[in-house]
């Protein structure tokens, strides 16, 4: 514990992290006010680095790009191998563990050990890898490198130690499961083909050993040779050689037949009393056609044979659809007798497995269900049933139905919204699945004790919202919202404007969701913003809709006088923020698009509509075209329910609007904002040449009456062009849309080097790598961040230097916007860039330095590093609150940071973070009530009523992408600076709370999670997690209470993780356990003649044939033992915990009892045989008791 006193000076603007390049960060508009009494502030810091620790927690959703699959019958849990070398183990729902090759490679296969508590993986890089799962993190043990030969094929018998693995080169190598050492037993593929056979027989695509005889393997090789290899007499028992190459083979589990999968879509079926040729060929889905020949088909990658007691055998398999029907989905196909069942699938099937009650090849199967893996799911079919329904999957494997586009996530929500959110989502579930239980059930999962509500919000491409609930470290989903259904459905366009429309015209680009009071505000990528209110009932509504036009114009050259005439922001207390302008058409000027001018991009719904139990719309909100171009996209949002105020910006201005009132308060250019006190010298913007003489085009200089002229006007339209109006805004609730004023036509000004909108920048294209410069750092990934961000170009000023990427040339934009002025300003004017709203919050706080008492606030951050604060004067009365509008206007109040500004906190000066005020939640469309309340009921958190002691005022905590500052409230005074990275920018910042205290935590474009205390900004944490490698992290990466995070690990995964060593010493009671002790089922009586005919499997005994003494040791060449990180005892430890000590507790029960047994066995022989010889000895003591010595 530390702490931390400074004795606070209004004047005083230094600070302990040094000084800064820019104007004072306490400067403000107007006269400065006397300095406050010096106070001091006694906050006791209780973070310290030791509450910190980096670890992954679980990773929900569909495993990315598949690759294998397996199962154990008696564990009951599943494994999916992936293209990236991520390994997810599966059980019920609670047991879901993620594993991570070191070396990345794709898994090409996995092998349980049936009921040992391990797996085995083989990778493309040709290693085996063993991994331990009697723990709850599972562990490599050892690790096999083949360093001449590919791995292809692997196989593990039930109850053996010995692996088969077959190689590219048609050879078959043993492996030892226990020491994981090659045996010196090697199938060489020249010894098992003829040696009349000139060619070679292709890599080894299956091995199994026959169900009748351990010691028998059959070897598939691609070419189409078969071969049954004798393992005692190291000969070939027979040879097939079949003219299409094989894919796969099944063993009837008799032993005496199999059947084997083909490239041409074919079937064939083989008697081991004669391989000469099959028994049976068939072509499934193979017609005939007129002529009489068979129609070709697809190969049919694999077969699964499987007999059942009470019915026809099974036969799966996958593909052998034919050729001629294209477009046709991916199936398998169910052949049970003569009836043949065809399964589409949505996807193309990546592997598929049968259920099978018994473990044993050689009895029967009795196949209940099918595993398909597909490339972006995983289903189950039941085959006890004659339609083959699918089972009810419980994993949240649908997290991609459609790509994700935004996150958010919330920790400690109210108890009883999980619930709500739950039964109104339950009624919108599918139907149809099967009765039966989904049968991957095993491991052990149990709720732990520190558990609390949480919630993860995920946004999609198709404007569906997704609600899941994420408590205990599980994901199941409760409610989806569809965003879409408050818009009638876009109309086909053709020509430019298809161009210009988005691919996924709905798609979610950012939530603002209040908990409390379950309000939801939803931005879309097509400038629009809706606004949801829960209700448990449903209701006829009509959807209000505003029309805002945020869009800068490039029309009028601002003089001297029109700057005096023309005020830079609206007056407080102006009912109508929004300025009339008159613009007199260009002679020659038109506009190619007239019907693109001053309309949304969506039609909202007019009508009465009815909308069931949950969020239902009450606003939409939507940026207009202007002059043929698109809206630009929104860059910040936050909404506040106890104020019933919402604020939204973009690189054009701010916009605030009344959600109660249902008006738009505030509509301003970005440069307004700031009134008299902008802190940059900005260049002078070159007006249009039809509007000046040829004097003014050679004399133009930037000189400060131009300078002064420039801080009235707003930013541009286009991201090069230098010329703008003030935006405008146009209410509409239902009404026909009137323009804001006469406007003539227009010049479109899109250049050769701007792309259509967004085009290119769809919400489901997530896979965009970002750009890293070595040369100038820290600017070209971060400008390629925000083009992906927003799909706009921003302005920071520590980039001033470089050219937008979307830059005209010199030439083109001169002839295209601007005169030909030899002045040094038209090259400035090109670089020019937009200042865009990057943050904003509502909160309780003090607008100017001479303010006693705190006022509701909105704080503005912009993309040059800016931090504005706007104060507001809101009727407290709710009558009046509905009639009287809410005034607001810039103070003046600016503060300075280095970069964009990411996000603001409040700390009261006891260092405790200070919520925002909102309203508690209330059904407006619940049954008529005397008793229930109708008045807003609202909650505030104000920064002095808790400061009795320690007097007025509040910390201000402000974290930009380079920088985090202090600032003590109202006298504005910074406190502590820390600059958090030079070389590198944050892409996400919050103020969230750790261990009962707060913290600021940031996530870096480098991959460096840092942690800073609160208020001092000293160093806690600082880990190189993740080096950003796309843009899907830097959208979905967020914080959240408790020292946790989440972002999208991949298109179908959510990576949770977190940063607190308390979470991460309970992490291991919160998993589940992969491993429980189970006892293996006993093997069917043979009986005694099929024992005695059936062959001698039971008397193969693997260690005598495979071991070094008879076999010798592989050379070491070949392959290389690599040990694991778990050790060689890891095999023989279990689970750690009360679970891990009674499974070893039961363990060593049942070892002691079946030595026990074993001894008691060997006793009783022992006692026979000694009876039966001391018998024996007296017989013939009685037979020679009378001979004589000379008679023997």
């Amino acid at each position: 514990m530390k702490k931390f006193r400074k004795v606070l000076d209004g004047l005083t603007t230094s600070s302990p992290g040094g000084t800064m390049g820019s104007p004072s960060s306490g400067s403000a508009a107007g006269t400065p006010t006397a300095a406050p009494t010096p106070k001091e502030i006694d906050i006791q810091e209780t973070l310290v680095s030791e509450n910190f620790q980096m670890c992954k927690t679980v990773r929900h959703g569909f495993p990315y790009q598949p690759t294998a699959l397996a199962f154990d019958p008696v564990q009951k849990i599943l494994a999916i191998g992936s293209r990236t070398g991520g390994v997810r183990i599966l059980g019920r729902p609670g047991v879901d563990c993620y594993c991570q090759h070191e070396s990345g490679s794709a898994v090409l296969q996995l092998q349980f050990l049936i009921n040992e508590g391990a797996l085995v993986t083989a990778c493309a890089d040709d290693t085996l890898h063993l991994w331990n799962l009697r723990q709850r993190r599972p562990a490599v043990l050892h690790s096999l490198k083949f360093n001449r030969e590919r791995i292809t094929f692997c196989h593990l018998p039930f109850q053996s130690k010995w692996l088969y693995v077959g190689t590219e080169r048609g050879n078959t190598h043993i492996v030892n499961i226990e020491s994981f050492i090659l045996s010196g037993y090697v199938i060489m593929w020249n010894k098992a083909i003829e040696l009349s056979t000139k060619t070679h027989p292709g890599p080894v695509v299956h091995l199994s050993d026959c169900p009748k005889d351990e010691g028998k393997l059959l070897i598939g090789f691609e070419s189409g040779m078969i071969v049954q290899w004798d393992l005692r007499g190291k000969k070939a028992d027979f040879r097939i050689c079949y003219d299409e190459a094989i894919h796969s083979a099944g063993w009837h589990h008799e032993g005496k037949q199999f059947m084997c999968s083909h490239s041409d879509g074919s079937l064939s079926m083989w008697n081991l009393r004669n391989t000469l040729k099959p028994f049976q060929v068939t072509f499934p889905h193979g017609k005939i056609q007129k002529d009489g020949r068979k129609e070709s088909c697809k190969p049919i990658l694999k077969v699964e044979y499987k007999t059942s007691r009470s019915s026809e055998p099974f036969v799966i398999f996958s593909g052998g659809l034919s050729y001629d029907k294209a477009g046709r989905r991916p199936t398998l196909t169910i052949m049970h007798g003569k009836a043949i069942t065809v399964l589409e699938m949505d996807y193309p099937i990546v592997e598929f497995m049968a259920l099978c009650e018994t473990p044993y090849n050689n009895e029967v199967q009795e196949p209940y269900a099918v595993v398909v893996l597909l490339e972006k799911d995983l289903i189950v079919v039941d085959l006890t049933q004659s339609n083959y329904p699918v089972c009810e999957n419980p994993y949240p494997m649908d997290i991609h139905e459609s790509p994700v586009t935004c996150t958010a996530y919330f920790a400690d929500c109210p108890p009883n919204l999980i619930p709500i959110l739950y039964s109104i989502g339950a009624k919108h579930k599918k139907t149809g699945f099967s009765q039966k239980e989904w049968p991957i059930a095993g491991g052990l999962w149990t709720l732990g004790c520190n558990t609390y509500p949480e919630i993860i919000l995920t946004g999609h491409a198709d404007g569906s919202i997704k609600f899941w609930d994420a408590s205990a470290i599980t994901l199941q989903m409760l409610y989806k919202l569809k965003t879409s259904k408050a818009f009638e459905k876009p109309k086909p366009v053709e020509g430019r404007a298809a161009d210009l429309m988005e691919e996924d015209p709905f798609a979610v680009q950012m939530v603002s969701w209040c908990p409390q009071s379950r309000i939801l505000c939803v931005v879309g990528i097509s400038a629009h913003i809706i606004l949801y209110r829960f209700s448990k009932y449903d209701s006829n509504t009509q959807i209000t809709s505003l029309e805002v036009r945020l869009q800068c114009e490039s029309e009028d050259v601002i003089s001297p006088s029109d700057n005096e005439n023309n005020p830079c922001f609206s007056e407080s207390g102006s009912n109508s923020p929004q300025t009339h302008h008159h613009h007199p058409a260009s002679p020659g000027s038109k506009t190619p698009e007239g019907n693109k001018d001053t309309i949304p991009c969506l039609k909202v719904k007019e009508r009465m509509v009815r909308v069931p139990p949950g969020y239902q719309a009450e606003l939409v909100i939507q940026l207009l075209w202007v002059d043929g171009e698109p809206p630009q996209q929104i860059t910040s949002l936050d909404i506040n329910s106890a104020y019933g105020l919402l604020a939204f910006g973009n690189c054009n201005g701010l916009a605030v609007v009344d959600c109660l009132q249902k008006t738009i308060l505030l509509c301003m250019s970005t440069l307004d904002l700031y009134g008299g006190a902008d802190p940059y010298q900005r260049l002078t913007r070159s007006p249009r040449r039809n509007r000046q003489s040829t004097s003014g085009l050679t004399e133009l200089s930037d000189n400060q009456q131009s300078i002064d002229m420039e801080r009235s006007k707003s930013p541009t339209s286009d991201h090069v062009n230098g010329h703008c109006t003030s935006p405008t805004s146009q209410p509409s609730a239902g009404k026909p849309r009137v323009p804001m004023g006469p406007e003539g036509p227009r010049l479109t000004r899109r250049g050769p080097g701007r792309p259509p909108f967004r085009k290119a920048q769809s919400a489901a294209c997530m896979e965009i790598s970002l750009p890293v410069s070595h040369t100038e750092v820290g600017y070209a990934s971060r400008r390629a961040m925000l083009q992906q961000f927003h799909g706009v170009t921003m302005y920071s000023h520590d980039e001033h230097h470089s050219t937008p990427p979307y830059s005209w040339t010199d030439k083109e934009s001169r002839e295209n916007s601007f005169s030909r002025s030899r002045s040094s300003s038209v090259s400035s004017i090109d670089r020019d860039t937009k200042e865009a709203i990057t943050t904003l919050q509502f909160g309780e706080s003090y607008g100017r330095k001479n303010d006693a008492l705190p006022n509701p606030c909105l704080w503005v951050g912009t993309s040059l590093g800016v931090a504005l604060v706007i104060p507001m004067s809101i009727p407290a009365d709710h009558e009046e609150r509905m009639e009287v509008p809410v005034t607001m206007g810039p103070s003046g109040t600016v503060l300075m940071l280095k970069g964009s500004v990411l996000r603001f906190g409040f700390l009261d000066c006891m260092g405790s973070l200070i919520q925002s005020p909102y309203e508690v939640w209330r059904d407006l469309n619940g049954p008529e009530d005397p008793d229930r309340v109708r008045k807003r009921k609202l909650v505030h958190f104000s920064p002095s009523s808790s400061q009795d002691s320690c007097g007025e005022g509040h910390l201000a905590v402000v974290c930009s992408e380079r920088q985090a500052k202090v600032i003590l409230m109202p006298s504005q005074s910074v406190l502590f600076v820390h600059n958090i990275t030079e070389s590198s920018f944050v892409l996400r910042a919050d103020v969230v709370s750790v261990s009962n205290s707060v913290c600021l935590a940031c996530f870096c474009a480098n991959g460096h999670i840092m942690t800073l205390s609160l208020p001092s900004l000293r160093p806690l944490m600082d880990v190189n997690y993740l080096p950003l490698t796309d843009m899907r992290i830097a959208r979905t990466f967020c914080f959240t209470n408790g020292g946790q995070a989440l972002y999208l690990s991949s298109p179908t995964e959510i990576q949770r993780i977190t940063y607190s060593q308390e979470m991460c010493d309970n992490l291991q009671e919160m998993l589940g356990e992969l491993f429980t002790p189970i006892e293996t089922p006993e093997a069917q009586n043979r009986g005694f003649l099929k024992g005695f005919f059936g062959g001698n499997s039971h008397n193969f005994d693997r260690e005598e044939l495979f071991g070094e003494a008879s076999a010798g040791k592989a050379s070491r060449s070949l392959a290389q033992h690599i040990p694991g990180q778990a050790g060689m005892e890891g095999m023989k430890v279990a689970a750690s915990g009360v679970v891990g000590d009674l499974a070893r507790a039961r363990i060593a029960l049942d070892e002691r009892g079946q030595r026990l047994g074993e001894l008691e066995d060997r006793t009783a022989l022992m006692m026979n045989s000694a009876d039966v010889f001391s018998k024996h000895a007296h017989e013939l003591m009685l037979k020679c008791k009378d001979k004589k010595w000379y008679q023997f």
